[in-house]
């Protein structure tokens, strides 16, 4: 066997090789941190300024006066808090049996399929169905029908994680329960949900990450409402909304608190990235 060395023309050519990756490794990665990091500065110079009291005090104004966002914020808040509750557990659900009962058959493998694909489809298309299936038929925007929406999101990204972090709960866990004489209903509650537990709530989390600025659902579903109103029956007013009706206006004033709420949201988005990624990290 000959020994590595410059001399060695299959290690430089391996040697070359590699630097030439790494390069555009670190160019792909260079351009793309450019572009994240001038989009959160460009958020935060011009909507940051705008972060005060009033914003979470006031509701939306009519044009030329000032105030501020918090029936959209509340809006928000309810429909996502709604959504995540209906589409947790089912998401919840479908993952384990995926993970725990899916290892013959045809069913686990086409269901995985089919959530692949919902989990990648436009937001667009998901508001367009409820607006068919829900809005139509009722005769009215609500917010019950935008939460249905974000539910719909929410259930792809749940049933992934919770699929994957049980795939990796060792088996041997599961065989000594069984060993024991453990049904295997309790095996899953007692032993592989909690060996799996912070990935779960991870998921979850980034679940609300990803509802957190969806705008073309509500604007099939609940669309808007400029006025403070908590019942779910009516247009209920939300960020996403209010962001993409207030940046599209000619007044300045309404401009400002579209590029508040952007700042909002994007720090919103933020937050729960990093605790997902490190609180619940082990």
């Amino acid at each position: 066997m000959s020994q590595i060395h410059m001399q060695n023309p299959i290690y430089r050519q391996r040697r070359l090789t590699n630097k030439v990756m790494l390069t555009l490794s670190l160019i792909a990665l260079l351009f793309g941190l450019f572009w994240l990091f001038w989009i959160i500065a460009t958020l935060l110079v011009k909507g940051a300024g705008s972060l005060s009291l009033s914003l979470f005090t006031q509701i939306t104004p009519p044009p030329g006066s000032s105030g501020g966002l918090i029936n959209a914020i509340i809006g928000s808040v309810m429909m996502a808090t709604v959504g995540v509750l209906i589409g947790t557990p089912v998401g919840v659900l479908a993952g384990t049996y995926l993970a725990e009962y899916g290892q013959r058959g045809w069913l686990a493998p086409a269901t995985r399929f089919i959530n692949d694909v919902l989990l990648s489809a436009p937001s667009i298309v998901i508001g367009l169905f409820i607006y068919t299936v829900y809005v139509a038929q009722v005769g009215h925007y609500s917010g019950w029908a935008g939460a249905v929406a974000l539910s719909i999101i929410v259930v792809p990204v749940v049933v992934r994680t919770t699929d994957d972090m049980l795939q990796l709960v060792p088996n041997s866990l599961r065989e000594a329960t069984a060993a024991l004489g453990c049904p295997k209903w309790k095996m899953i509650t007692m032993v592989s949900y909690r060996a799996a537990m912070s990935g779960i709530i991870t998921g979850v989390l980034l679940a609300v990450a990803r509802i957190a600025g969806e705008t073309a659902p509500l604007m099939f579903t609940a669309l808007s409402n400029q006025f403070m109103s908590w019942n779910m029956n009516q247009p209920l007013a939300n960020l996403p909304m209010v962001i993409f009706q207030y940046a599209a206006s000619p007044f300045p004033d309404w401009q400002t608190l579209a590029w508040a709420g952007a700042a909002l949201i994007t720090l919103f988005v933020l937050a729960i990235n990093i605790i997902a990624r490190t609180v619940f990290r082990k």
